[in-house]
């Protein structure tokens, strides 16, 4: 943050806001109802405790009562924030509950104004929140009197050098356009309805931020039980590196030899192939055999359990269990119907940078895809990754379920191949009255490999990778045979 900035208190906003709120600048914070404008101006002011600023919350909408019992579900104690209830005209200003001689507009807007000002000049705030100036314009006689106090008031708080955050209904917004004008930022919280999920999606934009740059876009947000936190949608730039010289091992003699070494650190591979096929097994042992060598890798699970992948490992010789003791290698389980792209980028940052975790493995691009599928391109959001963790001089796996068995040959049916420096495929093949699994290498951008068809198996010992299958022909249609034997012998 910048020196000369004030931090919003929201994890995530400030930096889409380039450091936080300008001192002395007033800013509209529109939303629907239950979109959060409430929670996260209560979530401003409660942090400006840290520098012993004067905060005071002015309602218009809810009794102090209800604020403060809505406040204690999060766990906050609002006494440090001076909250003043103008939900209800003076008594003296009414006859049996009736306005007599005026309309209530005409009784009211004096009033109102006149009580905004007096609490001001009370408590003399450095951070003020209105909840909301919509209620003001329904107080209004007319546009021009309202437009007319709204701007005298932005004034004055910006010559107390008061930070102020003023709710305001996005409907009304569309028509009453001075407030948007008089105001130095505007700050939009949405929440949509999911088709896919049932679930609402709540994002933050900000459209106008005078005298700063600003992080552009929809960006992700959550209502937790501590308040609000906002996910930044980065667009990574890709930042590529020298080529590594560092090969990673496999751990399997004739995959190494099929690979001439192993993979470079700092590259992205895909494994593709139909289900069943041990991709996420071999994925696992990668992960295995490069703690083992000091490297810490994270594996993020869109479609199996932890205690699943745990069982699989201890049957095929894998051992896991162990490297998650130790830390060296983490497993998370993540709901596709719960992740935000951005949010679970944010998870790989913190693992990368934080944890050291220099091997990233996504399992799998159909789980990730499900999961993403409503914030944009999938190739999009994996090329975001992508760039980020080669910025990182880390290493990324991408697991790619291919749905047909059999049939003409396809690296990938979302389009992300030409992401991938290298390319491992597993495919199905018959081989003398059996089926088998067999695996080839189709590309490797840094350095050289063999184009052997290899078989692949997964034993009780572990994973086996055998010699050249030179009878094997018709893998690039899709169903691998081996070649004529002869005539078949006759009974």
């Amino acid at each position: 943050m910048t020196a000369d900035r004030i931090s919003t208190g929201i994890p995530g906003l400030d930096e889409v806001l380039h450091g936080g709120f300008i001192p002395a600048s007033s800013y509209l914070l529109l939303g629907g109802p239950g979109a959060g404008k409430t929670v996260l101006s209560l979530q401003f002011l409660l942090q400006c405790r840290d520098d012993d600023s004067r905060c005071l919350f002015l309602s218009l909408t809810e009794s102090v009562d209800t604020i403060r019992r809505d406040a204690a579900s999060l766990g906050w104690n609002l006494d440090s924030i001076d909250l003043v209830d103008l939900t209800q005209t003076d008594q003296h200003l009414r006859t049996n509950g009736e306005y007599t001689v005026f309309s209530p507009s005409e009784v009211e807007e004096e009033n109102i104004w006149a009580r905004i000002y007096q609490a001001i000049d009370e408590h003399r705030p450095r951070r003020l929140v209105i909840d909301s100036v919509t209620n003001l314009r329904y107080l209004s006689t007319d546009e021009y009197q309202y437009r007319k106090h709204i701007q005298q008031l932005i004034r004055h708080l910006s010559q107390k050098e008061c930070l102020s955050i003023l709710l305001f209904e996005p409907g009304e917004l569309e028509r009453e356009q001075s407030i948007a004008m008089a105001v130095d930022g505007i700050l939009e919280l949405h929440s949509d309805i999911s088709k896919e999920r049932v679930t609402e999606i709540r994002t933050l934009e900000v459209s106008k931020f005078r005298g700063s740059d600003y992080l552009s876009g929809r960006h992700t947000m959550r209502i937790t039980g501590d308040g609000i936190i906002v996910y930044p949608h980065r667009i990574e730039i890709l930042q590529r590196p020298g080529r590594e010289t560092i090969k990673l091992s496999t751990g399997i003699a004739s995959l190494d030899e099929l690979l001439m070494g192993g993979f470079h650190l700092g590259t992205c591979t895909l494994l593709t192939g139909p289900s069943g096929t041990g991709k996420s097994s071999l994925a696992t042992h990668f992960l295995v055999e490069a703690a083992q060598h000091g490297v810490r890798g994270a594996m993020y699970c869109f479609e199996e359990g932890t205690e699943s992948i745990l069982d699989r490992c201890r049957g095929i010789n894998i051992p896991l269990r162990p490297c998650l003791d130790k830390g060296t290698v983490s497993l998370r389980e993540i709901n596709p119907l719960e992740m935000y792209p951005d949010e679970f980028l944010e998870i790989i940052r913190r693992d990368v940078e934080q944890d050291g975790r220099q091997i990233v493995v996504i399992d799998s691009l159909r789980g990730y895809n499900l999961a993403m599928d409503e914030f944009g391109n999938l190739t999009a959001n994996v090329q975001n990754i992508l760039n980020y963790v080669r910025r990182q001089r880390a290493t990324l796996f991408l697991l790619n379920e291919m749905e047909n068995i059999v049939g003409d040959l396809r690296i990938s049916e979302d389009g992300v191949s030409y992401l991938a420096d290298n390319v491992l495929m597993i495919r199905y093949a018959e081989y003398s009255g059996e089926i088998i699994k067999v695996i080839a290498c189709l590309k490797k951008r840094h350095g050289d490999f063999q184009t052997d068809l290899r078989e692949f198996k997964i034993a009780e010992q572990g994973i086996l990778v055998g010699e050249k299958l030179s009878r094997l022909r018709g893998l690039l249609t899709g169903v691998p045979q081996v070649e004529d034997l002869g005539r078949k012998p006759e009974l």
